[in-house]
């Protein structure tokens, strides 16, 4: 029988699914911004260094290459034991327990391990915006008697908007969309209070069967993550200077 809009109206007055939401736009915009910054940092970090940057860009892009699934049971097995024996052992009771039993904990476990797996591959892109700037714009701005602090403000960050709005867009895209992760180092605990909204659809059509708010829960996000990413790419763009 044709139900019309009650699946979406269903979804719309599901708590959980709202929960996930609101859970997932949280951590999206902590894990964004750290992501963005750990790579700026490494970014300028391996520019710099003359010697070994190849070994070193290599080893940050590496958690990139693994797969979601093998990251959240390797850093599972951090958060559950190596910490905790850590903790005991320093007998601070901070880290004593395991992170992944408290939500506010697990919320930070989360934050660090996309962290950890993104701001490598970010890095990358960053590093590509960096060798792209001209170094005759750099000598310029010396000989017009810019300072370092003016230089980078001036000159390096406009030039390099548009590696921000790629990182930015992959970002925002991939924060948002995670799964394997969420899966595999929380699977929505404690009380799925660390559910996000791909594993709250996937719940909803394989643990509950109910195909039909799955699908409309995964439409509403679709147009959500669209709006988002289109409007920041809007956004991003008018702030672009041509070389």
């Amino acid at each position: 029988s044709f139900v019309g809009i009650q699946n979406y109206q269903a979804a719309l007055r599901n708590q959980k699914f709202l929960d996930a939401f609101w859970y997932t736009i949280k951590f999206t915009v902590i894990a964004v911004i750290s992501i963005n910054v750990v790579a700026l940092a490494l970014a300028l970090m391996v520019t710099k260094i003359s010697r070994l940057s190849g070994i070193f860009r290599t080893i940050f892009f590496l958690p990139n290459m693994l797969g979601g699934l093998a990251l959240g049971f390797i850093w599972q097995f951090v958060f559950n034991k190596s910490i905790v024996a850590v903790g005991e052992a320093l007998n601070m009771d901070f880290l004593s327990s395991s992170w992944l039993s408290d939500p506010t904990k697990a919320f930070w476990a989360m934050v660090i391990v996309t962290v950890w797996q993104y701001s490598g591959y970010m890095m990358i892109i960053y590093v590509a915006g960096f060798t792209g700037i001209p170094n005759d714009l750099i000598e310029a701005s010396k000989i017009d008697g810019c300072t370092a602090m003016q230089t980078t403000r001036k000159v390096v960050l406009p030039l390099m908007v548009p590696s921000f709005v790629i990182c930015l867009f992959l970002s925002v895209q991939r924060c948002f969309m995670v799964y394997d992760v969420n899966l595999a180092l929380t699977n929505g605990g404690p009380f799925d209070s660390t559910e996000m909204i791909a594993l709250n659809i996937y719940n909803t059509a394989f643990r509950y069967n109910d195909l039909g708010l799955a699908q409309a829960k995964a439409v509403i996000f679709l147009v959500i993550v669209a709006a988002i990413g289109l409007t920041q790419l809007y956004f991003s763009k008018r702030k672009e200077v041509e070389m």
